[in-house]
């Protein structure tokens, strides 16, 4: 009979095993309108151009910012709380997941009992007997829980999809952690230079206000003159606290985006900063499907998902549970006969039936809540998309625009050294005066200056095209570098401006 009943009980329960997981109260997962609708591909390029799929930073040939970035992806902070979070993710993922399986518990147990028999109410003091009984008990446990309306299932989905958002919550990390430490490297270059440059347009004013004070004593010069000119002088000068005081503070968060402390830069920052730029164009026609790759664009089409199939779970709620249990082990009155397993064993086993008939509006609320966060995810969705579409078009249009500036800006640097070597040339022969090769010279380190700016401009829009699209946007390129131009306007060139 026992045999018997265990395999009918064996036999329901395979019946539904089968029968669960099968059904899903979970919506049909579908992009929300906005999303769906995006087009195909970006237009507003021209040319055509290569860059390093994986680590495309390298195009920039500075060892110096290779090691930084290897340095950053090991040892910067966020990451490592990113990377903490996807951890405990992942861990709560299997959590979710292990209600899918049965459950299983062994336990030993004993205890002891000292009563007096019928009739003696006084005990042992009385002079009456006691029963003195002890008992071992050792058994295994098994549960499980019949996933028939998918409630298990769709919670443990939910899980795993909050896991992935959490992932790709970490590549977001990481591309911030890129684009950070490239945007604090170009800074630190530019204010170099700008001091660099500041440091000599200091110089040429110093002439300059001596040779306008040696005019003024002989009557060639006026008084506001003068004034001009010495006010120019104490203006530049002025600016030079301020740009030493913007570089270390840029290094100080270069430091940190490391993991170092600011005094700790020297292998790093202590040697020429020469990174290169790029100038290709962004290939025309780029496919949407780059999105794609954005890991915002992935982490909150996870947490989409996360909330559909938690909307599955709580609607299932409202159906009945059906939950399996079935117990074995042994019992003897002493420790030796607790193991004698094939005359002492116990058996018991049990189906439970459980519905929710009143819960005060508990589970139609959860209902309410699951849907208008899956409602307010979709939304949040529609949104990171119809972002990113504009952000990449952006910066594509803004990366153009930087690459017209600095050949604007390098066509006048010819200009003026041109104009600066010309001065030069007639101070020697005496046609110029040294006042008019003073502001010529002047002029080129402002021209300078101002192109030293304009090639971090640029390096920085190309990192914005980048960062836009979650990466590179070429799958094919090789892992060298283009670099078979050299003219500023279309090849690559040195950051540097003053050579």
């Amino acid at each position: 009979m026992k045999n018997q009943l265990s395999r009918a009980f064996l036999s329901s329960g395979a019946a539904m095993l089968l029968a669960s997981g099968c059904v899903s109260m979970a919506p049909d997962s579908k992009a929300p309108e906005i999303a769906a609708g995006v087009p195909q591909e970006y237009s507003k390029v021209d040319a055509s151009g290569a860059y390093e799929p994986a680590q495309w930073w390298r195009s920039f040939q500075d060892p110096v910012l290779n090691s930084l970035l290897d340095e950053a992806l090991t040892k910067n902070l966020d990451l490592a709380e990113a990377a903490a979070r996807l951890r405990a993710a992942e861990a709560q993922a299997r959590v979710s997941k292990s209600g899918l399986f049965p459950q299983v518990n062994a336990d030993l147990g004993s205890s002891y009992s000292d009563t007096p028999s019928a009739g003696t109410g006084f005990g042992a003091a009385g002079g009456g007997s006691r029963i003195q009984v002890e008992n071992y008990t050792s058994g295994l446990g098994f549960s499980y829980e019949v996933d028939l309306w998918g409630r298990l299932r769709d919670d443990a989905r939910a899980g795993r999809a909050d896991a992935e958002a959490a992932a790709a919550d970490l590549q977001a990390a990481r591309l911030a952690v890129i684009a950070e430490t490239i945007t604090s490297y170009f800074d630190i270059v530019d204010v170099r230079d700008q001091i660099a440059l500041t440091t000599k347009i200091i110089d040429v004013l110093g002439d300059r206000v001596e040779q306008t004070e040696n005019r003024y004593r002989r009557g060639l010069a006026t008084s506001f003159e003068l004034y001009q000119v010495r006010q120019d002088f104490r203006n530049i000068q002025a600016g030079l606290p301020q740009r030493e005081r913007q570089l270390t503070a840029t290094e100080g968060q270069l430091a940190v985006l490391i993991g170092r402390y600011s005094n700790n830069m020297e292998q790093f920052l202590g040697q020429k900063l020469s990174p290169q730029l790029v100038f290709t164009s962004i290939p025309s026609g780029l496919p949407i499907d780059l999105l794609v790759q954005r890991p915002d664009i992935s982490a909150e089409g996870q947490r989409l998902e996360s909330a559909r199939f938690n909307l599955g779970a709580r609607k299932a709620e409202r159906f009945p549970s059906i939950s399996l249990s079935a117990g074995t082990g042994t019992q003897a009155g002493n420790t030796s006969g607790l193991f004698d397993i094939f005359d002492k064993w116990v058996l018991n086993l049990g189906a439970n039936l459980t519905a929710p008939l009143f819960q005060g509006g508990r589970i139609r609320a959860n209902i309410e809540a699951a849907d208008a966060q899956y409602a307010q995810q979709a939304a949040v969705y529609a949104r990171t998309v119809l972002t990113a579409y504009q952000e990449v078009g952006a910066a594509i249009e803004g990366y153009e625009e930087e690459r017209q500036r600095y050949s604007f800006l390098f066509s006048q640097l010819d200009e003026a050294t041109a104009a600066a070597q010309l001065q030069s040339r007639r101070f020697a022969t005496g046609v110029g005066s040294y006042v008019d090769y003073l502001d010529a010279l002047r002029a080129q380190y402002q021209v300078q200056s101002a192109l030293s700016s304009a090639a971090r401009d640029v390096a920085l829009a190309r990192l914005a095209v980048h960062r836009a699209l979650g990466g590179s946007w070429d799958q094919t390129a090789s892992s060298a570098p283009n670099t078979d131009n050299d003219d500023p306007k279309t090849g690559a060139s040195d950051i540097k401006g003053d050579e």
